[in-house]
């Protein structure tokens, strides 16, 4: 074999590896969350997701009309199976024109959540809130911390 023909098959080589990895991942990662249930009927609050692990969890959602929104802030409380609170955290909503919308997300770090309630409130209510987590990894930082492993690995 000629010398680009072995460059051509190692970066052959470590694109399937990378587009294997990556699809390993995210089929691993999204496997272990489990939908947990909503425990509230507000119509202005729309929750698209709504999932957790043993020890952390995600709710995405939307806010439509927050014109008509009584509240500063958005609690998300969070229960165990057996209607145990495990905490509880908030989100601001912001001033936003009539008849626009604002999402919102929480990721956390709770233990054994299974249902959450979601109300507007005017301010925080004192006491501990949950461990927020900032925010979940982006694409380029999954594959940088990709490469850096088969790297570390290959050397």
């Amino acid at each position: 074999m000629s010398t680009p023909q072995k460059i051509i098959t190692w970066i052959l080589i470590l694109v399937g590896v990378w587009v294997l990895s990556d699809f390993l991942i995210n089929v691993g990662l999204n496997s272990i969350y489990k939908d947990i249930q909503r425990e509230d009927k507000n119509s202005q609050i729309i929750v698209y997701q709504a999932d957790a692990t043993y020890v952390n969890g995600r709710i995405r959602g939307l806010i439509k009309d927050t014109d008509k929104t009584q509240g500063k802030y958005l609690k998300i409380e969070l229960y165990s199976k057996r209607d145990v609170l495990v905490g509880k955290g908030y989100i601001e909503i912001q001033d936003l024109q009539k008849e626009e919308s604002q999402p919102f997300e929480l990721l956390f770090r709770a233990k054994d959540v299974a249902s959450y309630k979601i109300e507007p409130v005017k301010e925080k209510e004192e006491g501990p809130e949950l461990e927020i987590i900032p925010e979940e990894l982006t694409k380029p930082e999954i594959v940088l911390g990709t490469i850096i492993t088969f790297l570390i690995f290959w050397a």
